[in-house]
């Protein structure tokens, strides 16, 4: 694979689509006069190490939405099990356009709030040739958080490769009760978003689901489950997912 001299060339993906179970429509809902999707794709577009921004969706509504602000989209099958999957089709549209990216970054839809420097740091790891796959962790800093089964927990080798996920706290410290764990250990948190080297995505893109996937529903462990390496890189923001109507309304005073 070859690199430019300023690193990997990359593009960033949108994963958007309209029917979700817990909130249908969320990338067209409008915080404070600005829709989420488009929130999310000017965030990425500040990002100076991304080549193209892209949206991927498999709805109309979005798809003329974001052209209508002057956006790059692409319509994909609304058949795909996962956004990696739909981030594999993006990229294999844009080949087919002329298009060649090193790297694939999955830019999650429904984090309006998203830093550039996050995208960045995450495409940074791929300068280590050992990095099939990048993701981002933070630290974690209160025990609701680590005992919040929503928050996925992260352990790493000390060259940063991740050893495993699990919305369990992890490492169990044994011998210390838990009220104890967060001052004898440096737990750190899962902050999603990934890169992939896009040879890797089309790889991974073909995998059926692996036992530990399917009893934590994390996408990553069959990444693991299959031999693939994920590197993690520390960052210091934290991100604002909106999965509901109500996680919408706890924004209404962020400009």
């Amino acid at each position: 694979m070859a690199f430019s001299d300023t690193g990997p060339v990359a593009a960033g993906i949108i994963p958007a689509r309209f029917a979700s179970t817990r909130f249908p429509g969320k990338p067209l809902a409008i915080i404070r006069g600005i829709s989420m999707i488009e929130r999310v794709y000017r965030q990425a577009s500040e990002c100076s190490l991304l080549s193209k921004v892209v949206v991927a969706t498999d709805d109309a509504r979005i798809f003329d939405h974001v052209a209508g602000f002057g956006g790059k989209v692409l319509m994909t099958s609304p058949d795909h099990r996962s956004g990696t999957d739909r981030i594999a089709e993006a990229m294999e549209i844009l080949e087919s356009q002329g298009d060649k990216f090193d790297i694939a970054v999955n830019i999650q839809g429904d984090e309006p709030f998203i830093q550039p420097g996050q995208i960045a740091n995450a495409i940074r790891l791929f300068r280590n040739p050992e990095v099939e796959i990048a993701t981002l962790v933070k630290s974690i800093t209160t025990a609701a958080d680590l005992f919040n089964p929503n928050v996925v927990k992260v352990i790493s080798a000390s060259n940063g490769r991740a050893l495993l996920f699990s919305r369990s706290p992890i490492p169990y410290y044994r011998g210390k009760a838990e009220a104890e764990w967060m001052d004898a250990y440096p737990y750190f948190k899962h902050i999603g978003i990934y890169a992939y080297r896009a040879d890797v995505l089309k790889k991974i893109a073909r995998l059926p689901q692996a036992p530990p996937e399917v009893a934590e529903s994390l996408e990553q462990l069959r990444w693991l489950w299959n031999g693939f390496s994920i590197y993690t890189g520390v960052t210091d923001f934290e991100t604002i997912g909106i999965d509901t109507p109500e996680d919408l309304l706890k924004l209404t005073n962020i400009p």
